[in-house]
């Protein structure tokens, strides 16, 4: 079972993603990057002519609050379990009461912005952290890339952290063993 608990390993312990492995992330960037440019195209139109939020808006709201608490737990180097998560639809649910209290339906354009903000936020992130991660060939997780890329750039040491969930962590041990 995948944990949101932050095991940050020293650098140098985690072997760096071979090419079908960069490739993956690459891909995986790829997808997130055009779900972005999807939700930036949107712009102001997050409702329908039937007045209810659109459908790209609602697809990334599961995939979202399972991601987050790894984006910000990883990626930010912070102990925080499921707290991200759990504050987000916390949050969303508050903007979702607020509008039903507001006009008696769930679905309004405060909730929409609020959601499309939120994924905008979480998918960018995510993508360009998949993307670098395939060009740097970050070792473990791809949240850590910006932090591989800084180690890069400056020579300062940075932790690594294994891939928590998904495909990244299998593909990397396959590829580990059947190329050394």
């Amino acid at each position: 079972m995948a944990t949101t608990d932050l095991k940050l390993e020293k650098q140098g312990s985690l072997a760096k993603p071979g090419p079908i492995g960069r490739l993956v992330r690459l891909g995986l960037g790829l997808l997130c990057l055009s779900y972005v440019y999807g939700l930036w195209q949107l712009q102001d139109d997050f409702i329908t002519e039937a007045g209810s939020i659109r459908p790209l808006v609602w697809n990334g709201i599961l995939p979202s609050l399972f991601l987050i608490s790894y984006v910000i737990n990883i990626g930010f180097s912070r102990a925080w379990k499921k707290w991200p998560a759990i504050i987000s639809f916390l949050f969303l649910t508050g903007i979702a009461a607020i509008g039903y209290v507001q006009s008696g339906s769930v679905g309004t354009e405060l909730l929409a912005k609020t959601i499309h903000w939120w994924e905008l936020y979480l998918y960018t992130h995510l993508g360009l952290a998949f993307v670098l991660s395939a060009i740097i060939a970050t070792p473990g997780c791809e949240m850590r890339a910006f932090h591989h890329l800084y180690s890069l750039v400056t020579g300062t040491s940075t932790k690594e952290h294994h891939c928590p969930v998904g495909p990244l962590q299998p593909i990397d041990r396959w590829e580990a063993a059947r190329f050394s």
